[in-house]
């Protein structure tokens, strides 16, 4: 074969050349022959073809050697050991001069096309398998970061081929009963995005848990995107409204939460080490990795790729820390909300109480208990029983396995868009990630109740708690000549009720979007410096990361609650409602013991602290004579405020 016959440029590719050099690659060059001309940038590079990989094989007589090891495994032999065994010969064996030749002279010509020798790659591999349409080999084989040099371009590649044969994609294709030997893997070597410099993440076109279709969901971390998709960090999450996105004087963004991201995976210190994980700044973990701007292009152009796949996109992008520019990595369809039923609803429900142990990021909406398996490493998978719960800092391909029998999944890393949720929503198994204790927390035998039936947040409560099951067929549910409104307490949890036939929300009480969205007591932010409690002011420090002024905090919070219900049933009218009865005042005040003093109440809530407690209202209240109900009974002199971020109560209807 030719040289240049066993490499094609990304540009040249599209989405029929799928078996020619696997589903990145084409996708790839799908991306840069279409959507490039949109202003969607994504990096050049080029792909090794999957007649490549025979090659290789052939000319180092290896497929003989790897079928009598893939037999002495269906005999029962050690997976491990096989495993190593394939791999081992393949790192061993030597390119064929034409291949080895076609990959210095690709690098080369992309080196001339950058105008730099020896150009920083990523070099990623792509399984493929032309007569097993239905076969899945995504998050398998392995990519290799900032590759150097002609030398280590080869070696990179000789590792892609090896990695066909790790534990995990070797026992993927004995479950799947696919054979070995008509699996080809692919190469696909690109320019590097420098975002160790900046940041990266992954964005899927579509609410991942809910299936709730309006939105764009974009997690984003500091450093290569590696950490993000691993589930080595808790990312930023940033939610926006894909209907007014057209609209260019709008800033559609309708949630920001930001992460810990407490490392970073940068360039490292020399070609033996091409990259390294560092701790990130106390600065970094304080600030979003985005701004709104950045934000809302990311949007648009997951809405356009989204447009051109006719598909829910699954898309990995990077910034460039250098120029500041935004490229997309990677694109491929969402599988999971794709597959799912659209015309049943499944909902979850607790029943009884218990004691919240930890928290972090719901991952779907079911409820699962068990017993905890904590373990740190998948190496330990002989003592994983099915039905467990597993416990663990992050998990990873090699952890599958084990997850397909889990009861339910706890790690103390990740977001929403990290391999333990991707593949907990796939196995419908209840998972909550970025939990940041649970390995700490959480111990062998305990029993638990892991809930992610309660929002965005996930909650693991001590002990087995009775809960209820139930699945509505919507096509069940009768016509009504009168309007069917909803009432929503909690914004994190309006996505998965979208599918309801309603005619909107008759009533959103701002209370709740308080003690829910925000946790805090306006005037506790209002007069932060103030505080003299310690640990108040800590807790409060680290529920409003990011935001410097805290006033600003509480009205984007609310202001994103609104918002997230209100993208819920667009353009459907949603009620807000901001008054609070008198009856759950006064049993608050009586439960907690809030002072009164001439007929005014004014509460920290809880003991007088100015955390905000599940079951108790937000506010001054009180009775001022000749005053009509409503906004104007938040009366009291020290609820007045002369930032004008929180406007008196009496002056505005919209606020808090």
């Amino acid at each position: 074969m030719a040289a240049q016959g066993v490499v094609r440029w990304l540009e040249d590719l599209s989405l029929g050349d799928v078996s020619l050099v696997g589903g990145k690659n084409a996708s790839m060059g799908e991306l840069i022959r279409t959507l490039a001309p949109k202003g969607i940038r994504v990096p050049g590079g080029f792909a090794t073809i999957s007649q490549a990989y025979w090659d290789f094989l052939d000319a180092n007589d290896l497929r003989s050697p790897i079928i009598e090891q893939m037999v002495a495994l269906r005999r029962g032999a050690d997976l491990a050991e096989v495993g190593a065994t394939v791999r081992e010969m393949i790192m061993g064996a030597e390119f064929p001069p034409h291949l080895e030749q076609g990959l210095r002279d690709a690098y080369r010509e992309l080196g001339a096309r950058l105008q730099r020798e020896n150009p920083d790659v990523a070099v990623r591999s792509s399984a493929t398998a032309e007569d097993l349409p239905e076969a899945s080999f995504a998050g398998q084989q392995e990519t290799f970061l900032n590759i150097t040099g002609e030398v280590a371009l080869l070696e990179a590649c000789k590792r892609c081929y090896a990695s066909l044969f790790t534990d995990r994609a070797i026992n993927y294709r004995q479950d799947h009963d696919f054979d070995h030997l008509k699996v080809a893997l692919a190469i696909g070597v690109q320019e590097m995005v420098r975002s160790d410099l900046a940041g990266a993440g992954v964005m899927f076109s579509i609410d991942t848990d809910s299936g709730f279709p309006r939105v764009v969901l974009i997690n984003a971390s500091w450093g290569l995107g590696e950490s993000v998709v691993a589930g080595a960090v808790d990312p930023d999450e940033y939610l926006v409204f894909k209907p007014l996105l057209e609209n260019q004087a709008l800033t559609p963004v309708i949630s920001k939460k930001v992460g810990s991201k407490r490392s970073k995976i940068v360039y490292g210190q020399s070609g033996d080490d091409p990259t390294q994980t560092d701790e990130t700044t106390e600065k970094e973990q304080q600030a979003f990795v985005l701004d709104d701007r950045e934000i809302l292009q990311l949007a648009r152009w997951a809405t356009v790729i989204e447009d051109h796949y006719d598909a829910a996109m699954d898309v990995e992008w990077a910034k460039d820390g250098h120029s500041g520019d935004l490229y997309i990595v990677q694109a491929r369809p969402e599988t999971v909300q794709a597959r799912k039923d659209a015309s049943t609803l499944r909902s979850y429900r607790l029943t009884e109480h218990g004691t919240e142990l930890t928290s972090g990021v719901a991952i779907g909406d079911a409820i699962a208990a068990g017993k905890v398996c904590n373990l740190s490493s998948s190496e330990e998978i002989d003592r994983f029983e099915d039905g467990a719960v597993l416990v663990t800092g992050i998990t990873d391909p090699d952890w599958e396995p084990i997850m397909r029998r889990a009861a339910a999944i706890v790690t103390d890393h990740g977001g929403r868009t990290s391999h333990a949720a991707i593949v907990s929503r796939e196995l419908g198994v209840a998972a909550v990630v970025g939990t940041g204790d649970a390995t700490t927390i959480l111990s062998d035998g305990q029993q638990i109740t892991v809930s992610c039936a309660e929002g965005d947040k996930g909650v693991v409560y001590e002990g087995i708690l009775q809960y209820e099951d139930r699945e509505i067929d919507l096509a069940d549910i009768p016509e009504s000549t009168t309007e069917v409104m909803l009432n929503v307490a909690d914004p994190s949890a309006s996505f998965r009720w979208w599918r309801l036939p309603a005619d909107g929300v008759g009533l959103a009480r701002m209370e709740f979007m308080i003690n829910n969205q925000i946790q805090i007591h306006p005037m506790a932010l209002v007069g932060f410096d103030d505080l003299e409690d310690g640990d108040v002011r800590r807790r409060i420090a680290e529920l409003t990361r990011g935001y410097d002024d805290k006033a600003q905090f509480f009205v984007e919070r609310l202001a994103y609650g609104i918002a997230r219900i209100a993208a819920t049933w667009w353009p459907k009218p949603v009620i807000v409602d901001e008054r609070s009865e008198d009856q759950r005042i006064r049993q608050a005040h009586r439960r907690y013991g809030v002072r009164a003093a001439g007929g005014e109440s004014h509460a920290w809530l809880a003991g007088s602290q100015p955390l905000l407690q599940r079951g108790v209202p937000a506010g001054f209240r009180s009775r001022v004579p000749g005053r009509s109900p409503g906004p104007r009974r938040y009366g009291s002199d020290q609820y007045r405020c002369h930032d004008p971020v929180l406007p008196h109560p009496a002056r505005s209807r919209s606020s808090p």
